[in-house]
């Protein structure tokens, strides 16, 4: 066996180690919106569902857009590891945190202006609009925890310890439904007992994560410095890190809602048939996310330590089992999709209408899965600009598609028309990463006897 079959190997085991406690994890998440769904839903009046499902969507949609916390600390984090550099994976932390918490503070003091402004968009019923107000006016309470708990999910990703996500979510996960329970069925709370029962649960994740982080903190040499964590100057490179995620996000969400927003315009029925098939993209996201979050951290590292054969031999790991777990996931969709739409809605016209668009799914999880690959693989060298960049020219590529093909589409095609515009989208941004990629590979780094890199790769610094 050679030594660069050996690190492949090695590589694989290592992605897989840290791949699969993350997907475990990801499967927990559904299920507390299953819990949350039968609790509220066995509530003599159907509002309290309407508020708590609106308000639900609503920070959703709010914390996703400050998922970068996560990503960024991440990122930063497994470089300074492959470095060696125990004091800056210390003070990474502190600032993280700092950070997370600042931004969960301002998000309680503008809660009112931000939680109007999202819920106007969301354009409910006025009843559900008052329920979910009332939820949120809750929820909004969590943001600090919420929010901190993505920098030490992130910190912990980065030293490649994913256990500790699934730990953690495990246990928000389990004593949210466990007060959903208490709150609502046993002390006959509504939607509110549901708010609080997520805010208790989010502090407790943070405590129990302060726990983890204090454990950890005895193994690291180093102290926190003053002059990283109160200079501002000193944050120089982290903002510029979140930033662009931020701006990637927002671009984003703003592909989902634009889909969303079109669909809704042709109708309820194509509405909810387009929704059914959504939750087949999170599916495939759940299993395909496993892997980038495991690429993010073998890749930081490896570009931390300036190693880049160890770098392509993460990359290749990564790929192997993100092409496997796509190519699966699209041979399932094409023999039992039916079955799978069937088990979503039993509406009868929903599950024809999104029978119609079922091939489309099929085609999705073997376009998207370089997408997800290669959004690890960046973060990870924190090559960030050119994930923001990905995005905008998927944008610049989807809308006039989406124009094009709707003036051209024949009555009763539309919808398919959104679809291609939708998968033309995932194709430009897998193909402008896929670009980035091998032009970052000819140019920062040269294949030697060593697999050394010429210099180090720090397009986003």
């Amino acid at each position: 066996m050679t030594e660069l079959t050996e690190t492949l190997h090695s590589a694989r085991r290592r992605i897989w180690t840290l791949a699969w406690p993350i997907i475990l994890s990801n499967v927990t998440v559904p299920l507390l919106g299953l819990v949350d769904t039968a609790v509220v839903g066995h509530l003599p009046d159907s509002r309290y569902l309407a508020g708590v499902t609106l308000g639900a969507t609503l920070f959703s949609f709010l914390y996703w857009g400050f998922g970068f916390l996560r990503m960024g600390t991440t990122g930063l984090t497994s470089q300074a590891v492959g470095r060696e550099s125990d004091s800056e994976v210390r003070n990474l932390l502190g600032q993280s945190l700092l950070l997370a918490m600042g931004i969960g503070a301002l998000l309680i003091l503008f809660s009112n202006p931000l939680i109007s402004l999202g819920l106007w968009l969301l354009d409910g019923s006025e009843v559900a609009t008052r329920l979910a107000a009332e939820y949120a006016q809750i929820r909004i309470l969590s943001a600090p925890a919420v929010l901190a708990n993505y920098a030490i999910l992130g910190w912990f990703l980065g030293q490649q310890n994913s256990r500790v996500t699934l730990a953690i979510l495990v246990l928000t996960n389990s004593v949210n439904i466990a007060l959903d329970l208490l709150f609502v069925v046993g002390l006959g709370m509504t939607s509110d007992g549901v708010a609080w029962a997520t805010v208790i649960a989010d502090y407790t994740a943070l405590a129990f994560g302060a726990w983890l982080v204090a454990r950890q903190l005895k193994l690291l040499q180093g102290r926190f410095l003053r002059e990283r964590l109160f200079r501002l100057r000193a944050y120089g490179e982290l903002f510029q890190v979140n930033a662009n995620l931020f701006l990637r996000t927002l671009g984003l969400l703003f592909a989902m809602a634009f889909f969303t927003s079109r669909g809704a315009a042709q109708g309820d029925t194509i509405l909810a048939a387009n929704a059914v098939l959504m939750q087949f993209i999170m599916l495939i996201s759940y299993a395909l996310d496993g892997f980038a979050h495991a690429a993010e951290a073998t890749t930081g590292r490896a570009v931390g330590r300036q190693r880049w054969e160890e770098f392509g031999s993460a990359v290749r790991a990564a790929a192997g089992f993100s092409l496997t777990t796509a190519a699966i996931a699209a041979l399932a969709f094409a023999l039992g999709g039916h079955h799978l739409i069937a088990l979503l809605t039993g509406l009868p016209e929903v599950r024809e209408t999104a029978g119609d668009y079922l091939p489309w799914m099929v085609a999705m999880p073997l376009i998207a899965v370089w997408s997800y690959l290669f959004d690890g693989v960046f973060i990870g060298a924190t090559a960030i600009r050119e994930m923001r960049n990905s995005i905008f020219i998927a944008l610049a590529a989807y809308l006039p598609i989406w124009w094009l093909t709707r003036a051209l589409a024949a009555p009763g095609y539309e919808n398919h028309a959104l679809w291609l515009a939708f998968l033309s989208f995932t194709v430009v941004r897998s193909l402008v990463l896929v670009g980035y990629y091998w032009h970052h590979r000819r140019s920062h780094w040269r294949h030697g006897d060593t697999g050394v890199a010429s210099r180090p790769f720090r397009t986003s610094r």
